[in-house]
């Protein structure tokens, strides 16, 4: 890794919390990222892009099931999810991010053997199909992006082990493997809402600070929602495996400084 970073950011940007669409406003996100490289960070924005997903499928005549926050996938799913994330979804937010003059490359995690994967176990005897649980991490690209001053935006896609396709693997736990790899100094998931709360249904249980450990602990609770477990599952993983910090925080303008300066869910 260079030395030339103020530190290293690596945001998740979660599908139901990006502007549908070709939004018209600029993507505060995209925005702050533009104030994050000026202050010398250097940026990996991993990208989901469920919500999408669904509506491709569903023109397709393809149904879409969950387990626990994961999309089973068999072969029409992950033809579908390979091209709404890697070309229309990426695309757009490359293009987005060049428009406010933030030098992004597009890319997914197959590229360089950046996450390898086997097949997901089933989970309660649910075969997943084509769902991936990531087994290798290599950043090397994304260094030698860095270095060229680039801004990468990656696609949760990873490579089979023996290379022969892709799967489908939660942008989340990509985010968390590619954050523990860089040992990032932040690793913040921008979702669509304000942090983790112990009961979904109430506004004012809110948790402010979860050590790793205990966040584990949550996420294999059930107090935890299926579509949150992988978030704060994810957020534990990446500091039990180098990051500094993670935080779980609500899309909203200059949301990665508000959660740095605890405007989130802090797990650390």
């Amino acid at each position: 890794m260079s030395h030339n970073y103020a530190r290293v950011v690596v945001v998740k940007y979660g599908g139901g919390a990006m502007p549908a669409g070709q939004a018209s406003k600029i993507d505060p996100i995209l925005a702050e990222i533009v104030t994050l490289r000026e202050a010398g960070s250097a940026i990996v924005l991993v990208h989901g892009g469920g919500p999408e997903i669904d509506a491709a499928l569903a023109r397709r005549g393809v149904e879409s099931a969950r387990i626990d926050g994961l999309r089973v996938t068999d072969a029409a799913t992950l033809e579908t999810t390979e091209a709404v994330l890697c070309a229309t979804v990426n695309k757009r937010i490359v293009r987005a991010a060049l428009a406010l003059g933030i030098q992004a490359v597009g890319i997914s995690g197959q590229d360089g053997d950046m996450l390898v994967a086997d097949r997901a176990a089933g989970l309660r005897g649910h075969d997943l199909g084509y769902v991936g649980r990531i087994v290798a991490t290599d950043v090397r690209l994304l260094r030698s992006l860095f270095d060229g001053g680039f801004v990468p935006v990656v696609a949760p896609l990873a490579v089979a082990l023996d290379k022969a396709h892709a799967y489908n693997v939660n942008a989340d736990h990509a985010a968390a493997a590619i954050a523990a790899a860089l040992r990032a100094d932040v690793f913040v998931a921008i979702t669509n809402v304000p942090r983790v709360f112990r009961d979904a249904n109430d506004p004012a249980s809110g948790i402010d600070r979860l050590t790793a450990d205990e966040a584990l602990l949550f996420a294999g609770s059930a107090a935890c929602r299926s579509s949150m477990k992988p978030k704060v599952e994810s957020a534990a993983r990446a500091v039990r495996g180098g990051a500094s910090a993670a935080f779980i925080c609500l899309a909203k303008p200059n949301a990665i400084a508000a959660a740095i300066g605890g405007d989130a869910t802090i797990i650390c």
